[in-house]
């Protein structure tokens, strides 16, 4: 079997002769790094769409790159059905059973048959149960089902929360993802908004957009809170009770609260959150396919998802960096009523900045429909990849070949209408018209055989048992909005249980209703208290110490310097060691942020320990001390290729970076091999051509000749025959019959020009392909063993910027259990 994958391209098929009506030897393979502008595929149902797609997603999880698929009719569930060994037995299970029933076997005759049915085929297209199980281990097959748990529930709570810092600085992407937000949220609830006219868009969107540019989150609770008393007192010029009167504001408050209230919306609270970055790999960095089914759910459910899916997507794809390499497919299998020419739903927004900026971040879009004429082909003209099959009726192709003079034009190659007509109106099922702007011409493809098992959508139950396994290793869910957090024992650094609460004793650790006295010069900070009190609990202040430091790190080989800020508490303690650097907590509290006194009503323990400055100057020294023997900045190398993570960035990510970083490196070295090789493959073509031309120029002069001869020797029969004298003739003759025989050695002579050059340019061929062969496509950043590099500080680059004594703020239950409340 070849080797597909090192290549970088996609096996999908095979060229076809439409002539003949069966496919050729050469193999159609695809280059991923097209797929970045984009792809459209258009065929009627049978046509072979759903096969070509699902080979598409196959070849690009076996090169490492992930995929989210939206399924709304559930034929994409397929996937998961890969069966390496092609056993009955594997099959049995997920048979069709009506089709069993309908051709009069038993489901274990129809497995086998099924099991026979896709073994002879992956023969006859080169592949095999290897490649299969290649498939399974190169990535991770899900299937999520928002508003469901027969598959990975989806929880949209993150949907609601503040987008990147990217996105909310651009403000063009900042109101496309609000209006979209607010345009999906009331159409679920029934109401059809107007971005212009609508009162209830209107107010939305402002408390929305609002919120988000302060930095805040919101959940559909809080946003039914602000709805009736918004924090913004006018709407453009009008107040807001002028504008929107707080009765009238009463009805979309009970709408809202009704979708929130009703037991089937808590389903969308559940689940795993929407984070695009989290689903397009696992925790171990490896790739996934993210199949979406929305099968189950209504119209306006499927529009509200997908247009909060897709503005997911935007919102990660702008913390990307640029990339000319395929990173990510986001694929539709039928965007009917999703992308429409007249009207403007809430997916056609998102759908429509995916297809003029992906490609920039390497974000490849797939879209596929079997309805051409409801679709607006002005967007689709930023699709460089055309895949047409067999179309339903005559306006459907009308359609289509406009859609391909508009992707031409905008990208400036010229287009045969007549040739494409002709080509589009001869195809059968699963064959395809490719027309890639990358490409020279259009051609004709049959597509390959699946290594998936496509049996038609699974049932839910079917789902249920595939997901099982990967529901088991589900977090655990966070807490409904609205819900009170739950009282957790404090960490042993933090916390000491072990200092009691006496309220008869005046001695260390006995509480206090005011914090006790210290030193003039001994500076006192109070922790910050947020959030509300959990229900029976109590406000208590333990003294500590709290140290704020700014770490310099500097490694010059790696030409790197990193500067931190270190804000650590450590608790006071009855004992010889008063003070121990070694169990401090690293807080999340800017100093800008402590306050000056007690937040409210508390109470406070007292120090086991007298605070002096003295004992300040000494807990500064030992700080100093135990910052440069333990503070270190750790960091994850990559030995093959001397790659080094950034600050912050774990290993998942790092080896995410990398996949990338190597997906980049392999499409550089091909496109120089095939650029080195180009020029010397057109030079031997054209001299093929010509050598061809003159095997046909010299045919036709033996012809010429031989005409000429059979004239000259019949003329001088005919002379002799009727006793007229034949010296000259028959010279003549003579002569001409010479040339003949001299002009098919000049045939053979040409014939073997053309062999010598179809030599030359079959050699070629194989220097090329050891060239490609050679590229490197050793480095798997998936197993590759990673480094740890440390970078310690010196103490110079040490320096603190405060040591003082800390109030730090704890819920105390009745039961004596303590949770930070700055948290």
């Amino acid at each position: 079997m070849q080797d597909f994958e090192k290549l970088g391209v996609f096996y999908l098929g095979k060229a076809y002769d439409l002539a003949s009506r069966s496919a050729k030897d050469d193999l159609l393979l695809y280059d991923s790094k097209d797929l970045v502008t984009h792809a459209v595929v258009v065929g009627m149902t049978g046509s072979g769409k759903t096969g070509l797609c699902v080979g598409m997603i196959e070849e690009a999880a076996i090169d490492g790159v992930p995929s989210i698929l939206i399924d709304p009719k559930g034929d994409l569930t397929n996937l998961l059905l890969t069966f390496p060994e092609l056993r009955p037995e594997d099959f049995l299970p997920w048979i069709n059973q009506d089709d069993a029933r309908q051709k009069g076997v038993t489901p274990e005759e129809f497995a086998t048959q099924q099991a026979q049915l896709w073994a002879s085929g992956l023969q006859k297209w080169g592949q095999d149960g290897e490649r299969i199980r290649r498939l399974k281990e190169a990535a991770e097959f899900r299937i999520y089902t928002p508003a469901s748990n027969a598959g990975i529930p989806v929880s949209i709570l993150k949907s609601f929360a503040a987008p990147p810092p990217e996105l909310i600085e651009d403000n063009e992407m900042m109101r496309e993802r609000v209006n979209t937000t607010v345009i999906s949220l009331l159409g679920l609830v029934g109401i059809e908004a107007d971005p212009v006219q609508s009162r209830e868009f209107i107010l939305l969107a402002n408390i929305i957009e609002t919120t988000w540019r302060n930095g805040q989150d919101l959940d559909l609770a809080q946003l039914i809170s602000q709805v009736q008393n918004p924090g913004i007192q006018r709407i453009g010029v009008l107040d807001l009770e002028a504008f929107y009167p707080g009765k009238e504001r009463f009805a979309l408050v009970m709408a809202l609260n009704n979708l929130l209230a009703s037991p089937g919306f808590r389903a969308w609270l559940e689940g795993e959150a929407l984070d695009i970055g989290q689903i397009l790999y696992s925790p171990q960095g490896k790739p996934r396919v993210a199949i979406f089914s929305i099968a189950h759910l209504g119209d306006a459910e499927r529009m509200f998802f997908v247009s909060l899916l897709l503005n997911q997507v935007l919102g990660w794809m702008r913390t990307q960096s640029g990339t000319s390499s395929l990173r990510a497919i986001i694929y539709m299998d039928e965007i009917f009523g999703y992308l429409p020419p007249s009207k403007n739903p809430p997916s056609k927004l998102p759908m429509l900045t995916l297809l003029k900026q992906a490609r920039a971040f390497g974000v490849g879009m797939v879209l596929a429909t079997q309805n051409p004429v409801d679709l607006d082909y002005k967007a689709l003209s930023n699709a460089g990849t055309w895949f047409i099959g067999r179309l339903q009726t005559e306006r459907d192709k009308l359609r289509v070949l406009e859609g391909l003079e508009g992707a031409a034009a905008a990208s400036g190659d010229s287009f045969d209408r007549q040739e494409l007509d002709q080509m589009i109106s001869g195809l059968g099922n699963r064959v395809f018209l490719l027309n890639n702007t990358h490409e020279d011409a259009p051609v004709l493809m049959q597509t390959r055989w699946a290594l998936s098992y496509l049996r038609g959508p699974l049932t839910r139950e079917q789902i249920r048992s595939l997901m099982a396994p990967y529901k088991t290793q589900m977090p655990a869910q966070a807490p409904a909005a609205g819900a009170a957090p739950a009282v957790r024992p404090a960490a042993s650094a933090t916390a000491p249980v072990a200092m009691s609460v006496m309220e008869s004793s005046a001695g260390a650790g006995s509480k206090v209703s005011v914090p006790p006295a210290m030193p003039h010069d001994v500076p006192v900070v109070y922790l910050p208290v947020r959030g509300r009190a959990p229900g029976g609990t109590e406000l208590v202040y333990q003294p500590a110490v709290l140290g704020a430091a700014r770490v310099k790190f500097t490694d010059t080989k790696l030409r790197m310097s990193e500067l931190q800020t270190k804000n650590l508490l450590a608790h006071l303690a009855d004992g010889p060691l008063a003070l121990d650097w070694e169990n401090c907590l690293e807080l999340d509290v800017p100093v800008n942020e402590l306050e000056e006194g007690a937040q409210g009503p508390a109470a406070f323990l007292l120090p086991p320990t007298s605070v002096t400055a003295k004992a300040l100057a000494t807990w500064k020294r030992d700080l100093t001390d135990w910052l440069y023997g333990s503070a270190a900045l750790n960091l994850l190398r990559s030995p093959s290729t001397g790659a080094v993570s950034n600050v912050g960035e774990d290993e998942r990510d790092f080896r995410v970076r990398l996949m990338q970083v190597a997906r980049e490196k392999r499409d550089a070295q091909v496109d120089a091999v095939r650029k080195k090789y180009t020029p010397k493959v057109a030079a031997l073509q054209e001299r093929l051509r010509k050598a061809q031309q003159a095997v046909e120029r010299e045919k036709e002069q033996a012809r010429s000749q031989g005409v000429n001869a059979a004239v000259s020797i019949g003329a001088t029969l005919l002379g002799a025959l009727t006793g007229r004298r034949i010296t000259g003739r028959a010279t003549t003759a003579v002569r001409q019959a010479g040339r003949s025989v001299s002009q098919r050695g000049d045939i053979n002579r040409a014939e073997e020009t053309v062999e010598a050059v179809q030599q030359q340019i079959a050699e070629l061929q194989e220097q090329f392909n050891r060239e490609i062969a050679a590229v490197d496509t050793a480095l798997d950043p998936q197993r590759e063993a990673l480094e740890t590099v440390n970078i310690r500080p010196r103490k110079s680059d040490i320096d603190l910027q405060l040591v003082a004594l800390a109030w730090a703020p704890y819920w105390q239950a009745q039961d004596g259990t303590l949770k930070p409340a700055w948290e």
